[in-house]
C-alpha cells in the first residue's frame, strides 16, 4: 500500500512538474516564494483591489477589443483573466478601425457597497465609469464622467463623510499641459463630476511627467500615489495631506535602486484581510510590454515603503523574489494556450479594433476556430492598418506558439491569405496564399511601409503548421510544416518591436482583397504556447 501511494505521490509531482513547464512563465517558486514579475506579461497601468479573499486587477487595454481585462488571484502571485469589462469600444464608430495607442488608457478599480467600479480615461474623449455586482461580468455600459482631451488616470475616493471625489491627471499630447493633478468633486453616484476642478498637485518643479495618480485615505491622511519621472526611467512617488485638497506633502518611496527593475512605475497598494500591505506597478520591457511587479510594502511614520529597504532611509527599490503574502497551492497563470473546442474563445485574445461577427465563429462540433476572410481596409498599406488581426500578448522571455491551421479559400476569389503574426510598429509573419507559402517583414509599418515578401514553397494539401519561436531579446524565428512533425525555417530571424504604448503581440489572422458574396476560411484547430 505505501509503494502504491508512493508511485502515485510520484506520479502526480511529475504531472504537476508537466503542467508548470507548459506554462511560459510561473511566478509561484513552489516553496512558500515567488519571483518577479508575477505577470510576466503586458498588462500595464495596473490597478487591484480586495473583496473578502479575492484580489482582482485592471489594466490598460488601449484599442484592443475586448478592453479592460479583469485578471483574479487568491495570493496575489497566481492570476487568471476572468473577463473583460467592455466587449466594444466607444464611440463604436471610431473604434472599427484600428486606434493603435488610443482607446482604454490606465484605469481604477474599486469595490464599494458590493459594488466593482472601474474608471478609465479615453484620452480623445474624456473619463468613463462602468459598475458591476458581479466582477466578471456583465458590466454595465460606460457613463461619461467628465468630458475633454487629455484627461487621463482617473481614480475616485469616497470619504468618511458621504462626498465623494475624482482625482486625474493630464496627456500634454492632447490636452497642451501635463505633470499636474486635478481633483473634482463627483455626485453621489458617481456618474458625474460636480465642478470644474482643481489643481491639487503641480510635478513640474521636481516630479517631471507625473501621472496615474491612485487615491486613498488612511489614519486620517490622503495619500496620493502617483509615479513620475518617466514610464521606464522614473520613480514611485506618494503625496499626503490631512486635507484632500492639501497642501500635500511628497515623498519618494520607491525607484530602481540598484535592481534590473527600471522605472518602477503606477500601481495600485492593497491591504489583505490580515492587514498585510502589498503594492504591484508594472516594469516597461519594451517589446514584452509592461509587466506587473509584486513588492512588499510597509508603513512607517505614516509613509509607506515599498520594496526592499536596504539603507533604512524610507525609499525602497523592487525586490526580485520574496515570500508569498498568502499561502496556497494553486499555481496558475493568465491563459495562453487555446484548444478552440468550446463555444467561446479563450479570453486572452482580441482583436485591433471592434469586432464584426463575421470575422470569427467557434465551431465545437469539429472543434476548430473558423476565421472567415475579411475584405483589407480601402486604405489598407500594411498588417498595420487591419482590424481582424485575432492577438494576444508575449507571455514570457523565451516561448514557442505553434497553430495548426486547415485553409479552404474560395476559388471565386484572389488573394486570399491566413498565417500566423508577430505584430508590433514593425511586424512579421508565415503564411499561405494562393497554394504559395509566404514569410513577410514590415520595418516601421506605423509609417505605411509596404511589407517584403520571400515565397518559401507551395502547399500541396490543406493542412499546414506555423510555428515562431521566440528567444532572449524578442528575437522571433518563423517555420513552418506540412506534416505537424517536421518544420522548415521561413527566414531570417526577426526581433520583435513594441506597438503603440503596448507590447508586441502574437496571433492568427484570414484576410482577403475584395469583396464577394461568399468567402474562404481557415480552420484553426489549436493554438498551443510552451
Amino acid at each position: 500500500m505505501q509503494k502504491y501511494i508512493y508511485c502515485l505521490a510520484t506520479l502526480l509531482l511529475i504531472s504537476l512538474h508537466q503542467h508548470a513547464q507548459q506554462k511560459a512563465w510561473v511566478p509561484d517558486l513552489g516553496n512558500g516564494y515567488y519571483k518577479n514579475p508575477v505577470i510576466n506579461a503586458d498588462y500595464s497601468d495596473p490597478d487591484v483591489c480586495r473583496a473578502g479573499n479575492d484580489y482582482y486587477l485592471v489594466a490598460s487595454s488601449f484599442n484592443a477589443a475586448p478592453g479592460l481585462p479583469i485578471l483574479h488571484s487568491k495570493d496575489l502571485v497566481n492570476w487568471q483573466i476572468i473577463g473583460h469589462a467592455i466587449q466594444r469600444q466607444f464611440p463604436l464608430a471610431h473604434f472599427d478601425k484600428p486606434q493603435h495607442g488610443n482607446g482604454c488608457w490606465a484605469p481604477s478599480i474599486r469595490y464599494h457597497k458590493n459594488e466593482f467600479y472601474i474608471y478609465y480615461p479615453d484620452p480623445d474623449f474624456g473619463i468613463y465609469m462602468i459598475k458591476a455586482t458581479n466582477v466578471a461580468g456583465p458590466w454595465s455600459d460606460p457613463v461619461m464622467v467628465k468630458a475633454g482631451k487629455g484627461l487621463i488616470d482617473p481614480c475616485p475616493l469616497w470619504d468618511d463623510d458621504g462626498k465623494v471625489y475624482l482625482v486625474h491627471a493630464w496627456a500634454g499630447s492632447r490636452a497642451g499641459i501635463k505633470s499636474i493633478l486635478t481633483l473634482n468633486r463627483m455626485n453621489a453616484t458617481g456618474t458625474q463630476v460636480t465642478d470644474e476642478g482643481v489643481l491639487i498637485f503641480d510635478g513640474h518643479p521636481s516630479q517631471p511627467t507625473l501621472e496615474g495618480p491612485k487615491f486613498y485615505k488612511r489614519n486620517g491622511y490622503y495619500y496620493i500615489f502617483a509615479p513620475a519621472g518617466g514610464v521606464s526611467t522614473g520613480w514611485q512617488l506618494v503625496l499626503r495631506s490631512k486635507n484632500i485638497y492639501g497642501p500635500y506633502e511628497e515623498k519618494i518611496v520607491m525607484d530602481q535602486g540598484k535592481s534590473p527593475v527600471n522605472g518602477p512605475h503606477q500601481g495600485a497598494w492593497v491591504e489583505t484581510l490580515a492587514g498585510a500591505h502589498w503594492f504591484l506597478h508594472f516594469q516597461d520591457k519594451g517589446a514584452y510590454g509592461r509587466v506587473v511587479h509584486l513588492q512588499p510594502m510597509k508603513w512607517v511614520n505614516n509613509w509607506p515603503v515599498i520594496g526592499e529597504d536596504k539603507d533604512g532611509d524610507g525609499k525602497g527599490e523592487p525586490v526580485l523574489s520574496y515570500k508569498k503574502p498568502l499561502m496556497g497551492n494553486t499555481i496558475s497563470a493568465p491563459a495562453t494556450s487555446d484548444e478552440f473546442n468550446a463555444n467561446t474563445l479563450g479570453l486572452q485574445w482580441q482583436w485591433q479594433a471592434n469586432p464584426r461577427s463575421t470575422w470569427m465563429m467557434p465551431f465545437p462540433n469539429k472543434g476548430v476556430l473558423r476565421l472567415f476572410s475579411a475584405q483589407l481596409p480601402d486604405s489598407f498599406h500594411n498588417y498595420w492598418d487591419v482590424p481582424n488581426l485575432l492577438l494576444q500578448k508575449f507571455p514570457a522571455d523565451t516561448f514557442t506558439a505553434t497553430a495548426k491551421c486547415y485553409f479552404k479559400p474560395n476559388p471565386k476569389l484572389e488573394g486570399e491569405r491566413t498565417g500566423l503574426i508577430v505584430m508590433g510598429t514593425s511586424y512579421a509573419s508565415v503564411s499561405v496564399s494562393k497554394g504559395q507559402l509566404i514569410y513577410a517583414v514590415c520595418t516601421d509599418a506605423e509609417k505605411g511601409n509596404p511589407e517584403h515578401q520571400k515565397i518559401l514553397g507551395t502547399l500541396t494539401g490543406d493542412s499546414c503548421w506555423f510555428r515562431v519561436v521566440i528567444s532572449a531579446g524578442a528575437v522571433c524565428r518563423f517555420s513552418y510544416s506540412t506534416n505537424g512533425t517536421d518544420f522548415i525555417p521561413a527566414g531570417e530571424p526577426f526581433t520583435a518591436a513594441a506597438g503603440r504604448w503596448v507590447g508586441a503581440k502574437m496571433g492568427i489572422f484570414c484576410t482577403r482583397p475584395t469583396q464577394i458574396n461568399d468567402s474562404g476560411f481557415a480552420d484553426y484547430d489549436w493554438f498551443r504556447v510552451e
